[in-house]
């Protein structure tokens, strides 16, 4: 069984090479697999492994950075390894939106969880925002989201700046991370009750009961999983290996579905080239799996 740990933590770093050369190694001691970002601002990862290792790689991260804790967690299990490899990274932002976070900033940040956040959100003068990716937004959100219809964090600000500023902003992402930037941007655009899902969805699946639970569908994830459901079990969404978008149990019935090839989202718009393509790798791999190897495409994510 792998434990996958997700945490995040904003905080004034220098030396990120020092850092970069030190984790790269021990997370190659340790046999995990996942990433990590650094950035002047502060760090953000996911990493997979045993439990024990993961642990040691913990203690050891908090001790350079001298932390008592890291500003959100969350962690589930598998019973496969969800990560293909394990990378330092280091970035201008850990997730970029063009507004670099301090202890000063993030200290105005109002988090709520459970019931609050159910309160909140069914109320219909609150404003719900999914900081996410259409993609993921279509794979699951919660009752009343708005989809944001953005392609890229980066212009997230270009939709907060059509938003009411009267009205109340519920904001949600996968883990919280996203949505600690873009409360920040909207208090300094003159929005005065801003509110973000504490721990983000992740944490809300994990410790919300279902019967209580506001979520509709499943939770994107970055990893072999492809989707999480409550108590962050696998879902049951795969990855087209044609336009790496997630698909649905009812896409696979449709025509439009080959596997390895294409799904409803990307069959109109593969090349016939493309596609004869994507069937020759197809065919690769399922000579791979009778002869009981794993082909180097044969991955979901």
């Amino acid at each position: 069984m792998y434990t996958i740990y997700g945490f995040y933590k904003f905080k004034k770093i220098k030396f990120l090479k020092k850092y970069k050369s030190l984790f790269q190694k021990e997370i190659f001691k340790n046999n995990l697999r996942g990433t990590i970002i650094f950035s002047t601002e502060g760090m953000n990862g996911t990493i997979a492994g045993k439990k024990a290792n993961i642990n040691k790689l913990i203690k050891i991260l908090k001790g350079q950075f001298r932390l008592k804790d890291f500003d959100s967690t969350n962690e589930s299990q598998s019973n496969f390894q969800p990560f293909h490899k394990g990378k330092i990274k280091i970035k201008n932002e850990v997730v970029p939106l063009g507004l670099k976070v301090n202890s000063k900033n993030k200290k105005l940040n109002r988090y709520i969880s459970g019931k609050s956040w159910n309160k909140l959100i069914s109320d219909k003068e609150t404003l719900v925002v999914d900081a996410r990716k259409p993609f993921e937004y279509d794979v699951g959100t919660f009752k009343n989201a708005i989809n944001a219809k953005i392609q890229n964090f980066r212009d997230f600000p270009k939709y907060l700046k059509r938003m009411n500023k009267t009205k109340p902003v519920a904001m949600f992402c996968t883990g919280g991370i996203r949505c600690e930037k873009a409360s920040i941007f909207l208090k300094r655009k003159g929005f005065k009750n801003v509110f973000q899902l504490k721990g983000g969805i992740l944490n809300y699946l994990n410790k919300t009961k279902k019967k209580n639970s506001l979520w509709q569908g499943e939770c994107f994830v970055f990893d072999n999983r492809i989707s999480l459901k409550h108590k962050l079990k696998k879902g049951t969404y795969s990855v087209c290996s044609g336009c790496r978008s997630p698909f649905s149990v009812k896409d696979k019935k449709s025509y439009k579905y080959e596997e390895g090839v294409s799904c409803p989202r990307c069959y109109d718009k593969l090349s016939n080239s493309q596609k004869i393509r994507f069937r020759m790798r197809q065919n690769q791999i399922n000579l791979a799996k009778k002869a009981g190897k794993k082909h180097k495409f044969q991955k979901e994510f």
